[in-house]
C-alpha cells in the first residue's frame, strides 16, 4: 500500500468487525454515542485547562465562527509558553465536537418556522448554562446547501432583504470576485469538489461528498459542559431533538502542551496504539508536530466575514447573511508512519514538507513563522529544490495581496490571512457515531485524523487555497506531483469527506429564511 497505508488505515472495513457487529456497535446506535466518549474522556485527566481570562457575562457576537475570550499567548519556538516567547500563538479549545444532520421536519412554511422558534429556545437554553466561550461552550449553526435547495425553494414575503418570489439560489450571498472571474454569477457557498491530491486510503472508495442539512460545531475546555450541550441540543426529550435525523458525531482534540506539558496528540496516540506516535513531539500541538493556530496563521478580528473586505460578496451594508461566513469541514487520515518514518525521516525534512525548503532551524522547534511566500518565489523554489511546502504553497492566495481598508474602516497590511483554522485532530474511524457506517466505511479501531474546519468569506476562497496547496494557480501549475513526498505534506494526509456550508450571523442561526417563507 502507498505510503504504509495498513498503518494509517487502521481498520479496514470487513477487517476486524463484521457487518453485524458495525451496526451493533457505536456506529450503528444513536443513543449510545451520544452518552458515550471513548477514549476521549481520558483528556480532562491528563491535561491542564487553559488559564483563559474570566469571562464576564459578555454578549455573545453575531458572528458564530469567531471563538470569543481565546487566550493568545506567546510561546519559545518549541512551542513552549515563555516570558521571552517572541510567537504568538492562540490556544484552542481542549474539546471539539461536530454533529451533522439531516432535517426531519416537513419542508413548508408552518413546519418550519415552529422548528426554528424550538431550535433557537434549545440555543438559548445552552446559552443560559454555559457562557460561549471556551471555558463554557462556544456553539457555530452552519447549514449546507441542501437545507437551502430542499427547504427554501422561494422566498414568500418581501423585506428589506429580498423581493417577494426570489427564488433559490439568488438569495444566497453572491461571490463577486469569482463572479467576475468566471463571468457568471457564483455564489459565496458552492457544493464541495475534489482536489488533485485528493485520495482516500486504498479500499475506501471515493471522496465522499456529503449532503447534510446542518453541521453543529460544540468547542470548550470541559467535555462534561460540551457533551450536556450536546444533549440540550440532540438528545432524547429536548426541545430540538426530535428536529433532527443526526448523520455523524465527530469528535476531537488540540493542544494541552502549551503549558510544559506533554501535548493531547502524543498522550491520545500513545494511549489508542497509533502506529508511528512515538515519534509525535512531546509538546506537540497536533499529530504532525508543528503549531497550527499561530496567530499571524488565522485571520483576524472579523475578516473572514462575508462582509468585510470590498468587493468580495454583496453583502454589504445591509445583507441577511452579514456578519456570517462559509465553512468548509473534511475528514483526513494523517499516515504518522510515512510522515516520521519514511517520507521524511529527519526533521529538517519535515520542516521544509510543512513550511518550504530551504529553511533549517534548530531541531526542537516546532512554532516558527517565516515570511510568507509570494507564487513566484514558491516557483523558484521548485526549480532550485524540486518541491515545495505545505504553507509557503498557499501564503500568498489565503492572504491580502495589497493594503486593504475594510467596510469597517479597519486597515489590513499586505498579507494578511483571510480565513480563520478550527481544525482538530481525531483517533475516529472515520467518525465517533455514523448512521451509515457501510458508506462512511466506520471502524472500531482507532486512526489519526483530522476533522479539518476553515471559515472565509467565500467557498472560492478556500478552492484557490486549496488548488494552491496542490501546485495548481490560475495562471500555472507547478510541475510537482500533486502527491508526491515532494508536494508539501500531501502524500502523508488521505482524504475521506467534504462539505461546504454557510455560517449566518448569530441572529438567523436557526433555520434561517424559514420566517420569509409563506
Amino acid at each position: 500500500m502507498e505510503n504504509g497505508n495498513e498503518n494509517s488505515r487502521a481498520g479496514r472495513p470487513g477487517g476486524n468487525l463484521n457487518r453485524r457487529r458495525l451496526l451493533q456497535g457505536t456506529a450503528g446506535t444513536f443513543g449510545a454515542a451520544l452518552a458515550s466518549v471513548g477514549i476521549y474522556k481520558m483528556i480532562d485527566t491528563m491535561a491542564q485547562p487553559p488559564d483563559r481570562p474570566t469571562f464576564a457575562g459578555i454578549p455573545p457576537v453575531q458572528e458564530q465562527y469567531i471563538l470569543q475570550n481565546e487566550q493568545v499567548i506567546m510561546v519559545d519556538g518549541a512551542g513552549v509558553q515563555s516570558s521571552k516567547g517572541t510567537i504568538a500563538v492562540r490556544v484552542p479549545a481542549l474539546h471539539d465536537h461536530v454533529v451533522t444532520a439531516k432535517l426531519d421536519v416537513p419542508a413548508n412554511a408552518k413546519a418550519l418556522q415552529e422548528a426554528q422558534h424550538h431550535f433557537e429556545s434549545a440555543l438559548l437554553e445552552m446559552e443560559r448554562q454555559f457562557p460561549p466561550t471556551p471555558t463554557g461552550v462556544a456553539t457555530t449553526v452552519a447549514w449546507g446547501l441542501p437545507y437551502f435547495r430542499h427547504y427554501i425553494p422561494t422566498v414568500g414575503k418581501s423585506s428589506n432583504f429580498f423581493k417577494a418570489g426570489t427564488r433559490y439560489p439568488e438569495y444566497l450571498p453572491v461571490d463577486l470576485m469569482t463572479s467576475k472571474d468566471e463571468g457568471r454569477t457564483v455564489y459565496a457557498l458552492q457544493e464541495a469538489r475534489t482536489f488533485p491530491s485528493d485520495q482516500p486510503p486504498p479500499g475506501f472508495g471515493p471522496v465522499r461528498l456529503e449532503q447534510n442539512d446542518v453541521a453543529v460545531l460544540l468547542r470548550g475546555d470541559s467535555l462534561a459542559n460540551v457533551k450536556a450541550a450536546q444533549n440540550i441540543l440532540f438528545g432524547t426529550g429536548s426541545k430540538a431533538g426530535g428536529l433532527f435525523k443526526v448523520t455523524s458525531i465527530r469528535y476531537g482534540f488540540s493542544g494541552g502542551g502549551f503549558y510544559g506539558q506533554q501535548g493531547l496528540p502524543s498522550k491520545l496516540a500513545l494511549a489508542a496504539g497509533i502506529p508511528g506516535a512515538k515519534s509525535i513531539p512531546r509538546q506537540s500541538q497536533g499529530f504532525l508536530g508543528f503549531a497550527t493556530t499561530l496567530d499571524s496563521n488565522m485571520g483576524p478580528g472579523v475578516i473572514a466575514n462575508l462582509e468585510t473586505l470590498p468587493g468580495i460578496t454583496d453583502q454589504w451594508p445591509n445583507g441577511y447573511f452579514k456578519q456570517g461566513t462559509t465553512m468548509h469541514l473534511s475528514h483526513l487520515f494523517q499516515d504518522l508512519v510515512a510522515w516520521y518514518e519514511q517520507n521524511y525521516p529527519e526533521y529538517a525534512d519535515r520542516v521544509q514538507a510543512m513550511v518550504q525548503p530551504g529553511l533549517s532551524p534548530a531541531p526542537g522547534t516546532y512554532a516558527f513563522q517565516p515570511p510568507g511566500q509570494s507564487e513566484a518565489e514558491v516557483t523558484q523554489g521548485v526549480k532550485r529544490y524540486h518541491a515545495y511546502g505545505h504553507t509557503g504553497s498557499m501564503s500568498q492566495v489565503d492572504s491580502t495581496t495589497s493594503s486593504t481598508t475594510s467596510n469597517y474602516g479597519k486597515a489590513y497590511p499586505t498579507g494578511t490571512t483571510i480565513p480563520v483554522r478550527g481544525d482538530f485532530d481525531t483517533l475516529d474511524n472515520p467518525f465517533h457515531y455514523t448512521s451509515d457506517p457501510t458508506g462512511d466505511h466506520y471502524s472500531e479501531k482507532k486512526a489519526a485524523g483530522l476533522h479539518f474546519i476553515q471559515f472565509q468569506p467565500t467557498i472560492g476562497i478556500f478552492n484557490r487555497v486549496r488548488l494552491a496547496m496542490d501546485g495548481h494557480y490560475p495562471d500555472r501549475t507547478l510541475p510537482v506531483a500533486p502527491r508526491s513526498p515532494h508536494a508539501g505534506i500531501n502524500s502523508v494526509l488521505h482524504t475521506t469527506h467534504r462539505q461546504n456550508y454557510l455560517v449566518p450571523p448569530r441572529r438567523h442561526r436557526s433555520f434561517p429564511l424559514a420566517e420569509f417563507l409563506a
